[in-house]
């Protein structure tokens, strides 16, 4: 899924942390294959309950993560170099905020 900012350069994930991201996201992934086996197996709806639980806060970690990278080094640097992309970042970042916290 593409937005108004899929143009943009990404190429704030820092190479030490962007295998941290990449391991997490591959433990989300079992998680949610483990997640589809419980519901095929009509398991305990409580357990199942459990583990959608700590698949989001796997998710919510991931993302914080990236939110700041995001801030530390996009944000900070247009800021610094002020003008119209300062606003563009920080628009971003607050509407990056935004989707999280509605989430």
């Amino acid at each position: 899924m593409a937005d108004e900012t899929s143009h943009h350069q990404h190429s704030y994930i820092a190479n030490n942390t962007k295998g941290d991201y990449l391991k997490r996201l591959k433990r989300i992934e079992g998680q949610a294959r483990g997640l589809q086996r419980m519901v095929e197996e009509e398991k305990y709806c409580i357990d199942i309950l459990t583990q959608v639980s700590a698949m989001t806060k796997a998710l919510e970690a991931v993302a914080l993560g990236l939110l700041d990278e995001h801030i530390a080094h996009c944000v900070v640097n247009a800021v610094h170099e002020g003008g119209d992309e300062a606003q563009i970042k920080l628009k971003e970042a607050s509407d990056a905020i935004a989707r999280l916290v509605r989430s």
